[in-house]
């Protein structure tokens, strides 16, 4: 998905081999090793033809090889999670600045990092999680025409997007005609369940169907159906830590359970800040109803969530974040 993505943007794309070595078996390690030298020797080759005078990383194991290569090239680290992992926690071996998301971030590295001791505090910096600049463009009764969302009934926006979301089109697909009875529904289900949606979407009656609304995916009007929606449910990924401030947007989160805990950990910080609930993916086909209906019916509550997580937001992050960027650039005749 990010090779579409970039591309679309219009921006050069080049991959790099890795795999990660964290967790994984014995039989697994010795291929997992020859991919990161593989990653290596591709990295060399960008460096030699790119000449970067900052590297910029935002984490996982595919950017270790280019930390190790480009070692003497300036670089900064974004952390878009809570909790690093453990490959943001080796790159920040290497970074001459570290970004993050939330304050929550930096005891991470000032207890565990030997690099990001107290003695360097400066290096980490607060610029809150970039979005989309086309994002904000919206407003809510524009995104409502543009989705054909009437303006009286409340909106419940769905975010199943990959794999890992398949329980939450499940248990929504599962008590669709109840929900549809409380809110009108922006489902954006992720290609990967998209035939089970339109199957489910047939049984529909047409008053059902005029208050569901399913996308594989969007890219344009993303931003409207966040702007017209009055509470998302969606896993706990890193982008609910922009995007739903930015839209004062309240959740339903429900952390993705075979993974490491950086969801839960994002999920329960905004729980800590009153902005969202949240819900275990075990519970989930049990407890959707009545907590969408709970808090639909609580309209004071959704404006509290909605007020908190709005004073979470950082609009001007990837302004920010591209500061810390040129303030690395060793020319400093090129720095505007």
């Amino acid at each position: 998905m990010e090779t579409q993505l970039v591309e679309r943007s219009g921006i050069p794309f080049r991959t790099i081999p890795a795999a990660g070595v964290h967790g994984i078996g014995l039989r697994t390690l010795p291929h997992n090793l020859w991919q990161l030298s593989r990653g290596v020797l591709a990295s060399r080759r960008i460096l030699r033809e790119f000449k970067p005078e900052v590297l910029f990383f935002t984490g996982g194991y595919v950017a270790v090889p280019m930390a190790l290569v480009g070692w003497k090239v300036p670089s900064l680290l974004y952390v878009p999670d809570i909790e690093p992992g453990l490959a943001l926690k080796t790159l920040a071996r290497f970074a001459d600045k570290i970004a993050v998301t939330a304050e929550d971030s930096r005891h991470y590295f000032t207890s565990t990092c030997g690099t990001c001791t107290g003695n360097h505090p400066e290096r980490i910096c607060l610029t809150g999680y970039p979005v989309r600049a086309d994002l904000a463009g919206w407003t809510r009764q524009a995104a409502r025409k543009a989705l054909t969302l009437n303006e009286e009934s409340p909106v419940l926006l769905v975010l199943g997007g990959s794999k890992g979301a398949r329980s939450i089109n499940a248990a929504v697909l599962a008590a669709l005609p109840a929900l549809v009875e409380m809110t009108q529904i922006i489902h954006i289900t992720g290609e990967l369940d998209w035939p089970n949606v339109e199957e489910k979407t047939k049984e529909l009656s047409n008053t059902q169907s005029a208050r569901y609304h399913a996308f594989p995916y969007l890219h344009e009007q993303m931003g409207a159906a966040l702007a017209a929606a009055d509470l998302a449910l969606s896993r706990a990924g890193a982008s609910t830590l922009g995007e739903y401030p930015l839209f004062g947007l309240p959740a339903v989160l429900v952390p993705y359970p075979h993974a490491w805990r950086y969801q839960k950990v994002n999920a329960d910080y905004l729980v800590r800040q009153a902005a969202a609930v949240s819900l275990a993916d075990e519970k989930l086909a049990d407890r959707l109803l009545p907590t969408i209906k709970d808090l639909l019916n609580q309209p004071e509550k959704l404006v509290s969530m909605r007020n908190a997580m709005q004073r979470l937001a950082h609009p001007d992050a990837a302004t920010l974040i591209g500061r810390q960027l040129l303030a690395l650039c060793p020319d400093k005749e090129k720095r505007p």
